[in-house]
């Protein structure tokens, strides 16, 4: 079986983009992108596919990208739609606010058709995420990486490394763009990909596989953890974001900085950075009357006649 077709078969097999879901596919014009949308409409038809570019205007040749996505989907009978979001003024983190604005774009794109959102993330990307959240975001969360499948969102080929990629294309004569920004030491990613991998996996050639691995075995694991704090949190009196002060004060130390972790999740709507270091100093509230704590991010900790509760003061 050849590398296009191998490929193709499990992404098939994956699951992730059957019908009868219409698919959205975010197509910068890279290497990655490229191969997930003709992968896409060879699996589903072109008709079931509209491809997604969207245009920052950070790059002098970002019309060349629009042109290059034009001409592929023109080829491929792919229907295209372009964004064009506004530039922030002011200092501000660009890349932040390109991922934020191609998210937004695409979810406008795919909530009224009922869409997948499909991305090229691969299995180099999925370690590249997982070193960098585990130097810069002290969480055992931040060390399971990228959901395959996340709502609406899925990422086929993030089991496929990126030189399969490069194989699927050559057998496929395809084109792709090359962003010259991937090169550049200034972003952080560029400086694991280029700097701290090679190293990784010159102390072992089995680096890249063995994070991949560790990141699945964790994930699996959060499942038996997330059911933990469910039970934990399922005798609450006030609901399922309420527990009371003894039961916290008696559960596992690990635990107990989870349901916190947990509790200040809901109340802020996304996760808190740093919120389970205070499980500690939250367990040791009074009991009687009313005590509060920050958890950061907006979000405090209440108890209230003994009884614990997260929110933010602005709800």
């Amino acid at each position: 079986m050849s590398a296009a077709a191998e490929l193709l078969e499990r992404v098939a097999a994956g699951g992730l983009i059957e019908p009868p879901a219409p698919l959205v596919a975010m197509l910068s014009g890279g290497r990655d992108s490229v191969c997930m949308l003709d992968l896409a409409v060879r699996h589903r038809g072109a008709e079931a596919v509209t491809a997604l570019h969207v245009d920052y205007g950070l790059r002098d040749d970002s019309a060349q990208d629009e042109r290059f996505c034009a001409e592929l989907c023109a080829g491929l009978g792919v229907a295209l739609e372009v964004e064009r979001p506004r530039r922030p003024e002011g200092p501000g983190n660009l890349q932040a606010w390109a991922r934020d604005s191609r998210y937004a774009a695409a979810a406008a794109l795919a909530l009224p058709r009922g869409a997948t959102i499909v991305t090229g993330h691969t299995a180099d990307d999925q370690v590249e995420t997982i070193l960098y959240r585990l130097a810069s975001s002290p969480s055992r969360r931040a060390l399971l990486g990228m959901r395959a499948h996340d709502g609406s969102l899925a990422r086929p080929l993030l089991g496929t490394r990126r030189e399969e990629i490069t194989a699927y294309l050559e057998e496929r004569r395809l084109p792709w763009r090359e962003d010259p920004s991937n090169l550049d030491p200034a972003f952080a990613r560029n400086r694991i990909r280029h700097g701290l991998l090679p190293e990784l996996e010159r102390v072992h050639p089995a680096a890249a596989a063995n994070v991949l691995r560790t990141a699945e075995l964790l994930r699996a694991e959060a499942e038996v953890l997330d059911a933990a704090v469910d039970e934990a949190l399922a005798a609450a009196p006030g609901g399922r974001n309420t527990i009371e002060l003894e039961r916290l004060a008696a559960l596992h130390p690990a635990l107990r900085r989870l349901v916190v972790q947990r509790l200040a999740d809901a109340a802020a709507g996304r996760p808190v950075a740093g919120a389970a270091r205070h499980a500690e100093e939250v367990a040791a509230l009074r009991r009687t009357g009313v005590a509060m704590l920050d958890l950061g991010a907006g979000v405090r900790a209440v108890a209230e006649r003994g009884v614990l509760r997260a929110e933010r003061p602005e709800d």
